[in-house]
């Protein structure tokens, strides 16, 4: 399984790509929403994960989310909100906009592996 991980902060790519690569996931990054979406256009390999702040320049998190639910062809792939933002709102947008989840940072690891366990993304092994 592949996951991309897209946040314009370097310490949380490397947190998250802490807690997911174990799981079993392939880790790609990406620093912003265009580059993520540059990456999908360019990889016969698509993710079945994408982890999205939203707090990013040159493409927020809410964009890419709105460009990847307008093409077909990453109708597949899983989308996790990880953001601060934390009003209700924004939640609603997020999830209206196609995320499947939606994290509040700070969070715990447990936190990222229960959502992807109710995504069905868990190895069996993973998930006991």
């Amino acid at each position: 399984m592949r996951a991309l991980i897209i946040d314009d902060a370097r310490a949380m790519r490397s947190i998250l790509k802490r807690i997911v690569q174990p799981l079993g996931f392939e880790v790609h990054e990406a620093a912003n929403g265009r580059e993520a979406l540059d990456h999908l256009l360019a990889t016969d390999h698509l993710p079945e994960l994408a982890l999205v702040d939203w707090n990013m320049p040159e493409m927020n998190g809410y964009d890419f989310i709105k460009a990847v639910r307008a093409d077909r062809r990453f109708r597949g792939m899983s989308l996790m909100m990880v953001t601060t933002e934390s009003e209700h709102h924004q939640v609603v947008r997020a999830l209206a906009a196609g995320a499947h989840e939606y994290v509040i940072k700070p969070f715990q690891s447990e936190t990222i592996i229960e959502k992807l366990n109710l995504l069905g993304l868990l190895p069996a092994r993973a998930a006991a």
